[in-house]
């Protein structure tokens, strides 16, 4: 699997412009929960006041708020706000927000501040809280004479309304160092409460501030939540096309990556040897190029949309949550470790199911395609029933499988969701104690189970990696095991070329093959040579070894021991390109692509004229049969030449070599399906067409090769007779019973 990352190098800029954008996405997603937190807490909770920095604060309730600031902060908060009253030059404009203006003065925040409002809250915050509560107390000092005594304050007898301008009349007089006291005994109280006590008691000063002044106060909260609500939208709306784009060029570079993995495993099998076709069944290397490449394009899919996302959301949330609540982490903690054992419990029993599915595909791709291609035999011997039970034997196989697979996977899922609302319950427990504690507001409770979530649903993405991956790898090491399999046959690093004036002949020097495996040889000793102008036949009992012997000029085997030679060049020492470009070749068993009886004779020479076309045919003996049809040349051929007569495939295979026009022809055992007048009109023809090529031809008639130069008999690997066939006859007691036979036979029929 990590071989095959090289193949991510093309696309790297995309991936690296999607983690930006994963980036960017939880980032929004992350920001959600807080917003939604200010909604409840500032925004329902505090009536959409943010803060303890007062916008507007009547000049009386200011000076008041100076007695408790030093010298200091007082000049800092003098220099962000600005005293209006019926001598300011705006105060018609500030009258009509603030109806206060017609009794009083007050100050207002300056837009051009130049302290932060964070700053300046810490220096309001505490005066504000201690003026607010004295208020209070003077409002009823019958239900706060403990507080005084505390604070060792004695109160004259005077009204509520009277008492409060006198009270801070008089503290006004008072050192800052003794002031600092009493601001100390009342922030002490609210603190002993809850962390965030202060800060509330604060911002309901601010609020009930603002109503006697005039502010709408309705509006301050409407317009807070609306302004939250509409950036928490547009939020989402920007995580969504982050998640669309991501998905887009997630899918470009999976499909890529699958386009370019299918092409070197096809080229790859292009350079395949028969040796190496002997190990891979076609039907698995259709399955690597396919269903095993499919998967690894699903992963990768997954890496990029979610693997590189889970750890970035992850993070994120803990960070986050740890902000809102650093007490709780271990229920987060908790939940994700019983993720963790669940979740490995369930790899170690997929895996090698997993491993096991690939193999039952190569199986169930193997049977459809021997019972799709042998129809015709399956029906002739009555063996639909039989074939209808192999193939229920391998796809029960495979279903019981991903049975157990799916049935794994609907087990988890409800342990999940169970481990999550779990989380859930803890969190609203717990929490639910802290706020009545008035160490956690409810809004900050509600985003740190958000954040609680969005850390797990990262670890399950991350997790639920971990149960597909494992297909994913052992299709990755399949498709790898094509590709890092060297050919037996490879070309030479230092190739030779064949002369200018090349003539094709072919010759044997002690050649001795063994198959792959194999503990004997196919061939022993071969020795003839094979000259231009002339036909060179080989005949023997069936298994002799006389299509391996050709099988060895286009290097489909490499020779185990000696060497062929073509015009005095070892074929080991040329290109297989420009050996192979000099021989047109008929197969034993004709193929036929799909396509038209045109692309199949092009396959040969795509530059050939309609000229060549038609006489390939005419000597293959194929005109009568493209003629008959309408459609001519351009007649459809089904895959594998399944519409057409195993003759005429053999013709069209002839006609093939043909079109390629090379010095050399083989013809393995290429006229066995044709009838011995079409045979003879064939060789014929062939004759006049190749006479200065070197011909090659593997069959098991003798009236085919009756007239050939040199006949060669093979009898269990071996050259038991060499010569014409007047020769043969008198010196060949194999040949000559072959031969008699085989004339009996003509001639009694």
């Amino acid at each position: 699997m990590i071989r095959l990352l090289k193949y991510s190098k093309p696309y790297l800029v995309m991936v690296l412009f999607s983690v930006g954008l994963l980036f960017a996405q939880a980032n929004l997603e992350l920001a959600l929960p807080d917003y939604l937190s200010n909604v409840v807490d500032t925004g329902i909770q505090q009536g959409g006041v943010e803060n303890a920095v007062p916008i507007a604060i009547r000049q009386s309730e200011m000076e008041r708020l100076f007695i408790f600031m030093s010298e200091e902060n007082e000049t800092v908060v003098l220099a962000d706000y600005t005293l209006i009253d019926e001598n300011s030059s705006d105060y018609d404009s500030y009258l009509e927000e603030y109806p206060v203006l017609i009794n009083q003065s007050i100050y207002v925040l300056n837009d051009d501040r130049n302290t932060e409002i964070k700053e300046l809250n810490q220096i309001i915050t505490v005066p504000i809280v201690v003026v607010f509560t004295l208020e209070q107390l003077l409002a009823n000092p019958e239900n706060a004479t403990e507080m005084f005594e505390r604070l060792n304050i004695t109160l004259p007898p005077l009204p509520p309304e009277e008492l409060a301008d006198f009270f801070f009349s008089m503290l006004s007089f008072i050192p800052f160092e003794n002031i600092t006291v009493i601001s100390g005994v009342i922030t002490e109280t609210f603190e002993a409460i809850g962390e965030t006590m202060l800060d509330q008691v604060a911002v309901a000063a601010i609020r009930i501030e603002y109503e006697i002044i005039g502010l709408d106060t309705d509006s301050i909260q409407n317009l807070y939540i609306l302004e939250a609500g509409g950036l928490m939208l547009l939020m989402t709306l920007l995580a969504v096309i982050c998640t669309i784009a991501v998905s887009y060029l997630a899918s470009r570079t999976a499909a890529g990556m699958a386009r370019d993995i299918r092409s070197d495993v096809f080229k790859k099998i292009e350079n395949f040897s028969s040796t190496e076709f002997d190990k891979f069944s076609t039907a698995s290397l259709i399955t690597r190029s396919t269903n095993d490449v499919t998967q690894i394009q699903s992963v990768t899919y997954m890496i990029v949309r979610m693997v590189f996302y889970a750890p970035i959301l992850g993070v994120g949330g803990i960070i986050r949550a740890l902000n809102k609540s650093t007490s709780m982490w271990w229920i987060i903690a908790v939940a994700v470790l019983v993720l963790i054992v669940l979740i490995t419990i369930v790899f170690f029993i997929a895996l090698p199911k997993f491993k096991a599915m690939q193999s039952l595909t190569d199986r169930i791709n193997l049977v459809a395609r021997e019972s799709l291609s042998g129809m015709l035999v399956i029906r002739a011997f009555n063996k639909e029933k039989f074939e209808e039970k192999r193939f229920d034997k391998a796809n029960l196989d495979i279903t019981a499988v991903i049975l157990f697979i799916n049935r794994l996977m609907v087990i988890l899922m409800p342990f999940m969701m169970l481990v999550l609302n779990g989380l859930s319950l803890g969190i609203i427990w717990i929490g639910a104690h802290q706020v009545a504690a008035a160490s956690m507001q409810v809004g900050d409770m509600m985003a740190f189970m958000q954040y609680a979530m969005q850390i797990v649903f990262a670890f399950l993405m991350l997790t639920m990696m971990f149960i597909v991956l494992p297909r994913a790898v052992v299709s990755g090491k399949r498709i790898n095991e094509v590709l890092v399999t060297e050919p037996a046959i490879k070309d030479p690093e230092n190739p030779k070329i064949f002369p200018d004036s090349f003539k094709g002949s072919i010759e044997f020097r002690d050649v001795t093959f063994r198959y792959p495996g194999a503990k004997k040889s196919a061939l022993e000793n071969i020795n003839f040579t094979a000259k231009p102008g002339e036909t060179t036949a080989f005949i023997g009992s069936t298994g002799s070894g006389k299509s391996t012997v050709v099988n060895l000029i286009p290097r489909f085997y490499d020779i185990t021991e000696g060497s062929i030679l073509i015009d005095g060049v070892d074929i080991r020492e040329v290109t297989q390109h420009s050996l192979r470009d000099k021989i047109g070749y008929v197969p034993q068993k004709s193929s036929l692509f799909s396509g038209t009886i045109e692309s199949n004779l092009l396959f040969a020479d795509e530059d050939a004229t309609d000229e060549d076309l038609q006489l390939a045919i005419e000597i293959a003996q194929a005109e009568e049969f493209v003629s008959s049809s309408i459609e001519g040349m351009r007649r459809e051929i089904a895959q594998g030449g399944s519409n057409v007569s195993g003759g005429q495939k053999q013709r069209l295979s002839i006609a093939r070599a043909l079109v390629k026009k090379p010095p050399i022809y083989i013809f393995d055992d290429s006229v066995s399906a044709l009838d011995f007048k079409t045979d003879a009109a064939l060789r014929k023809a062939l004759k006049q067409k190749t006479g200065d090529s070197t011909v090659l031809i593997v069959t098991q008639r003798v009236s085919t090769i009756k007239n050939a130069e040199q006949i060669i008999v093979i009898d269990d690997g071996k050259i038991v007779g060499k010569g014409t066939h007047d020769e043969l006859m008198k010196t060949s007691d194999i040949y000559s019973e072959i031969a008699s036979s085989q004339l009996e036979l003509e001639e009694s029929s």
